[in-house]
């Protein structure tokens, strides 16, 4: 209450609350996938070396959400490790497509419905086919864009 602003600690509340309302874990919660939150300062282009740095987890277990699209701009979504890259080619290969690249950021937004950045694979706009590095199962925890940037969620994916 210094300095007569009483809606302040009120504004921060709202704030935290809107963090978790987000499409990414209202769609969790419906299917019963049990999840962590873990909000952090998102520093532009930081990527998730930033983000794992900040949460001291390894950024192997953290997933980026790639929106992508083949030579007939039909878009779908990739999962990989933070540490590693996507082989367009062999991704292209393995799904029968001629050609796949990232798609262009506001298209991938648009398809999404989230900012590039804060994508995730849970609740998208549009439904579309996701592919994800068999190596991303293995693991116990893996740490996902929660549908905003500066958030992510954590999950066993053998439960999911």
């Amino acid at each position: 209450m210094v300095g007569g602003h009483p809606h302040r600690h009120n504004a921060s509340m709202s704030k935290t609350k809107h963090v978790s309302e987000t499409p990414a874990p209202q769609f969790l919660r419906r299917n019963k996938v049990e999840f962590g939150e873990h909000p952090y300062d998102y520093v532009e282009h930081g990527g998730t070396e930033e983000s794992a740095r900040q949460l001291g987890v390894d950024e192997h277990s953290v997933v980026k959400t790639l929106v992508m699209e083949n030579e007939h701009a039909k878009s779908l979504i990739v999962l990989m490790h933070g540490d590693r890259t996507v082989s367009t080619k062999n991704l292209a290969r393995q799904t029968g497509a001629k050609r796949i690249e990232p798609c262009k950021p506001e298209v991938a937004n648009r398809h999404s419905g989230y900012l590039v950045g804060g994508t995730s694979p849970f609740g998208t706009r549009k439904a579309m086919p996701v592919y994800v590095k068999s190596s991303i199962l293995e693991l116990d925890t893996i740490y996902l864009n929660g549908g905003r940037r500066g958030y992510l969620v954590s999950l066993n994916p053998h439960t999911c």
